[in-house]
């Protein structure tokens, strides 16, 4: 399967599995000149900008691969998003990451980082 292909899938997961989580989904694929952030999301009062990151049973960690110039980037956009979708920056929220495996077996599974870094 195509890295593309797998991305898209492990989107469409990770929505799922945040659902099932009791987050409540506002946007997939926020996209700005800057880049765009996978899913922007709600879990109880807390506005959640979450990370997607897909990979087989090989390679880079999905995690590992959300480095600082990665969040520098999402923290960016969601300034962005805050300013134009909410008028406002002043919101309670966070940076999840949600890392999305494929096994050998094809079966997808999902590890959600919560709060997994914070505005410097």
């Amino acid at each position: 399967m195509r890295s593309h292909d797998l991305g898209r899938e492990a989107e469409r997961f990770a929505a799922e599995h945040l659902q099932s989580l009791g987050y409540t989904i506002i946007v997939q694929n926020y996209r700005t000149p800057l880049g765009e952030i996978d899913i922007v999301a709600r879990d109880g009062d807390v506005l959640v900008f979450v990370e997607v990151k897909a990979r087989g049973d090989e390679g880079v960690d999905p995690l590992e691969a959300v480095d600082r110039r990665k969040q520098q980037r999402i923290i960016r956009i969601a300034r962005m998003y805050l300013a134009s979708e909410l008028g406002r920056e002043d919101v309670l929220s966070r940076f999840d990451v949600l890392a999305v495996r494929r096994s050998s077996a094809g079966e997808l599974k999902a590890e959600l980082i919560k709060d997994a870094f914070q505005v410097s």
